[in-house]
């Protein structure tokens, strides 16, 4: 029979290492001291001549430093995920031409760090002693110039409208690994068009997706929010957070985003918080992992977290769905992650 549940790998498998790129407003902001990688030139261009060309680059950079954390070669990993914003995903794909690692490359817009995940680890539990990468990366730039106004423009802004976040979070993950947080089961997400169609409101289009995932999660689990440490999403921002606990208040107080986690939405012109697919990847790699018992990590003394759902939305839009006044379904990949202890304790 199909199977549109909650999905349990066979074999258990470790994100083993996580490293996260960012670019000068990442860098300013709550997370800046966690980013591994950041622009020293300060003009987001990572020594390229494009934003676009950056982003590839970026990419480069994330997988580069989470293979030498895991004190690993590019001939080591078996498969690379990877996904961006750009049209035919040419930030994945000209970051990642140099690695000898066959690629898959994939689109879920801001939810493609969950969609890299989830295939990495089928890959990898499939094939039993498998190494696997997931990369996801934005650019504000190369995004405001492909899918609204080149930022030269300088265009006013909608209250309701997010930042696209510029980073990237690259993932090792391996079959069998116990000492690294594990990803336990997943859930996909189902395409939701509840009739959004404004461009400078990604949470709304986003949220029903959300909502529809975690729901069904939750029913199939027979858990209550409460008993998790954390419910991730990202990045539904100010306006999509808002509509996932009007419709699920219970999951209000163990619930955050990443797109309100990065930036300091009060203090600085944000908006509605960050997006993008490097958001929910960056937030994740710098930031929650490593409070789940990452290696190489440091938690910053913050709560340790034992049993987390890491959510990623995206609005599965292009350029040309938008100009022809499409409506913009939202999608919500949920991955259950557990850290070392509790998943031997549970083992």
């Amino acid at each position: 029979m199909p199977q549109k549940g909650i999905i349990t790998l066979p074999k258990s498998v470790g994100i083993i290492s996580a490293a996260a790129v960012g670019g000068a407003e990442e860098e300013s902001g709550p997370l800046g001291d966690r980013l591994d990688v950041t622009d020293v030139g300060g003009d987001d261009k990572f020594g390229m001549e494009t934003w676009e060309a950056a982003e590839g680059e970026m990419q480069k950079r994330a997988l580069t430093t989470s293979i030498a954390k895991a004190l690993l070669t590019e001939h080591d990993i078996d498969a690379v995920f990877a996904g961006d914003l750009q049209n035919q995903c040419v930030g994945s794909n000209y970051g990642l031409l140099d690695f000898d690692i066959p690629y898959f490359g994939l689109y879920g817009a801001c939810s493609t760090c969950a969609e890299a995940l989830i295939l990495a680890a089928v890959y990898a539990s499939e094939l039993g002693t498998s190494l696997t990468a997931a990369v996801a990366s934005s650019h504000n730039c190369a995004a405001e110039r492909q899918f609204r106004y080149p930022v030269e423009y300088g265009g006013q802004r909608a209250p309701t409208s997010q930042w696209t976040v510029t980073g990237a979070g690259a993932f090792i993950l391996s079959a069998d690994e116990k000492n690294a947080p594990q990803i336990v089961d997943f859930l996909p997400g189902r395409s939701i068009d509840r009739g959004i169609n404004d461009l400078n409101n990604m949470g709304a289009a986003m949220a029903p997706a959300a909502i529809d995932t975690l729901k069904r999660y939750l029913d199939e689990s027979g858990r209550s929010p409460s008993s998790f440490d954390l419910i991730l999403t990202g990045d539904l921002g100010a306006e999509g957070t808002r509509i996932l606990r009007d419709f699920l208040p219970d999951v209000a107080v163990v619930h955050n985003d990443c797109g309100l986690l990065i930036y300091d939405v009060d203090g600085t012109d944000k908006h509605g918080g960050g997006s993008g697919c490097g958001c929910s990847a960056t937030v994740l790699a710098s930031t929650i992992l490593p409070r789940m018992g990452l290696p190489t990590r440091t938690a910053n003394g913050e709560r340790p977290l034992r049993d987390i759902l890491f959510m990623a939305t995206g609005a599965l839009m292009s350029p040309a769905s938008v100009w022809q006044g499409n409506n913009i379904p939202g999608i919500c990949h949920l991955v259950h992650i557990k850290s070392p202890d509790s998943w031997e304790a549970d083992a």
